[in-house]
């Protein structure tokens, strides 16, 4: 469903209510009258969602260069359990130096005022209080801009524009030796070297995991290379050995490879652009031409530098011997779906380890250990898809996992993976088919690194190194499974019909130089809830036939739209590409909607629960 033609609805925006309250505002508390006369940009996020994570990257210049009209205010609308709590916002709010208000709303109040249906989601509201856009996924920056600069112009005539400082208050910074480390790696000398994310260096810690060596990076964002003190890095995570005995790094914000020369503390750039990799860059080729996508750790598997791209849901390669990098597994759709490497799905793979005939990888958004052997097959040992977590020990098929960030092969063939949500370290055991629990009461721990008889894990949240000596015998725990905190849909069995909202912005209109400029795959979890309607296609509607037999499940929608600056004078538009995936579950009821309405980008006026 396309409209090219801009429109402004005039829609009252609900007001902002978390029960968590407010953060970066001082102990200040907010409500919408408080900031009439700015314009805001409410950034519907949760911490585990990569794409979220791009938005508030994306978002960083526009409010810089809008200071002092337009305030974002981050609505934390929790995905896991986990991220319900308050101390755990709290972290992520640090750990992603996120520099504006945020709500935390663990009950998720506001998103269901205002219909959100995906993270990360934006909505825009006019200095009176109206909500004027809304767009879902991310790079919808440059067209929040071109309206931010509309509404600037507008209530500045009208005298409904406030100037001045917003209501952001920087919290005080704490002065431990490692912030938020991601990652860490055992160098041949015997010390450590770790990702130090939030404070965007690399740290050698001496062989007590304390102590410092040195540290590497100039400790702000940037996208640098050369010696200790000049290099820069943005958020690295990932660090892995290669043979000659430098590091490869993953420096995930700069969606980048670095090389790291141990001897000197000399930094290189061994593979991406800087700019992130979106639906029709290239795929493969020289790696220093090669946009990527959030690297997130790496791994060195049959003579290649394997990449979780948890931007784009996939495994690269980076090649030493040729300096190529290119597409390894996975089709860039999220969820769990097994089988030959180019069919494969992934969702936010963050951890990777290799054996002799396996690579390992923490999927996390499927809360799932995934590994994938040396014909390209992809299995599943944990896991069943985006919805289900918990922390449920024994049989694999049965056993849950939360938020896994990494993974570790132990000697015995088995592999500890680091369950990032749980605050647990746990095992499989290829052999037997069993997960268990080796250690409790870690904070979101993200790594583990093997030193001799002893795990010494990555307690991110708890800002250090934790050694563990490896336990014969495994933790008993209390058994517990969780769905998704969101309300299902209720839809009818039978019709209904999926609208994908998508208004071009002002000044652009639909890219179709090169055929049809949407795009739009619809499948579901199981897959015999859809009876009709599967499958792609290039129009933004679809009827949909849902099987009254199955009761509930969930629809996996991904769209995508091009669009290009309209101006016939310009021979070089710009063009943007605007996507989404929405994993929606729906429950059939006879009452149910016989609709679906997904905003990509603009309003779709006949949302309820608005106003």
């Amino acid at each position: 469903m396309t409209d090219s033609a801009p429109r402004r609805a005039r829609v009252r925006a609900p007001e902002l209510i978390g029960k968590g309250g407010w953060l970066n505002t001082g102990d200040q508390q907010y409500t919408l009258a408080d900031l009439r006369g700015r314009i805001v940009v409410l950034d519907f996020w949760t911490f585990c969602c990569i794409n979220c994570l791009h938005v508030l990257d994306e978002l960083r210049e526009l409010e810089e260069k809008h200071r002092d009209t337009l305030v974002v205010i981050g609505v934390h609308s929790p995905k896991f359990v986990h991220e319900a709590e308050h101390q755990a916002v709290v972290d992520a709010v640090e750990r992603y130096g996120v520099a504006h208000p945020v709500l935390d709303d663990p009950e998720l109040a506001t998103w269901k005022q205002y219909a959100v249906r995906a993270w990360p989601t934006l909505v825009v509201i006019d200095p009176e209080g109206y909500v004027v856009a809304q767009h879902a996924g991310e790079g919808h920056v440059h067209a929040i801009e071109r309206l931010v600069t509309e509404l600037e112009a507008e209530h500045g005539a009208k005298g409904t524009l406030r100037r001045g400082d917003g209501p952001y208050v920087a919290p005080e910074p704490e002065p431990t030796v490692l912030r938020f480390p991601g990652k860490a790696l055992l160098l041949p000398s015997g010390t450590f070297l770790v990702s130090d994310t939030t404070r965007h260096q690399l740290v050698e810690l001496a062989e007590d995991a304390e102590t410092v060596v040195r540290r590497i990076g100039s400790g702000t964002r940037g996208f640098a290379d050369g010696g200790p003190g000049e290099a820069s890095f943005n958020e690295p995570q990932g660090l892995a050995l290669l043979d000659d005995g430098s590091v490869v790094v993953a420096d995930t914000v700069n969606h980048a490879l670095r090389r790291l020369d141990p001897a000197t503390g000399e930094v290189t750039t061994l593979a991406g652009t800087g700019k992130q990799w979106w639906q029709g860059s290239a795929t493969s080729g020289p790696a220093r031409e090669v946009d990527l996508s959030s690297p997130w750790d790496v791994a060195v598997f049959g003579g290649r530098v394997w990449i979780a791209m948890a931007g784009v849901h996939q495994l690269w390669t980076y090649d030493p011997a040729d300096g190529t990098v290119a597409v390894a597994a996975g089709t860039t759709n999220e969820g769990l779906v097994d089988g030959p490497a180019a069919e494969a799905w992934f969702a936010q793979p963050s951890g990777l380890a290799a054996t002799a005939d396996r690579l390992w990888l923490a999927d996390s958004e499927t809360s799932a250990l995934r590994w994938v052997a040396l014909d390209g097959q992809v299995h599943t040992a944990v896991g069943t898809g985006l919805f289900d977590f918990g922390h449920r020990d024994g049989d694999a098929g049965q056993a849950l996992l939360q938020h896994p960030l990494g993974v570790t092969a132990l000697p015995d063939g088995s592999v500890a993976v680091a369950d990032t949500y749980n605050h647990a370290l746990r095992r499989y055991d290829p052999a037997t088919g069993e997960v268990t629990t080796l250690a409790t009461d870690l904070r979101e721990p993200s790594d583990a690194v093997l030193v001799g008889e002893d795990i010494v894990v990555v307690e991110s949240a708890r800002h250090r190194l934790t050694r563990l000596r490896l336990p014969e015998e495994a933790v008993r725990v209390e058994s517990v499974a969780h769905r998704t905190q969101r309300a299902a849909t209720e839809v009818v069995p039978g019709g209904l019909r999926l609208d994908v909202i998508f208004q071009a912005p002002a000044g652009q209109k639909l890219d179709t130089r090169y055929g049809p400029s949407t795009r739009l795959l619809v499948s579901a979890t199981p897959p015999e809830l859809l009876l009709k309607g599967e499958g792609a296609d290039t129009d933004l509607s679809r009827e949909l036939e849902l099987n009254p037999a199955v009761t509930e499940g969930v629809l996996h929608v991904s769209a995508m739209a091009a669009s290009c600056d309209d101006d016939p004078a310009n021979a070089y538009p710009a063009c943007h590409v605007h996507q989404q995936d929405w994993g929606v579950p729906v429950r059939l009821t006879e009452s149910g909607a016989d609709r679906l309405p997904l905003v990509l980008a603009g309003m779709d006026d006949t949302v309820p629960g608005r106003g």
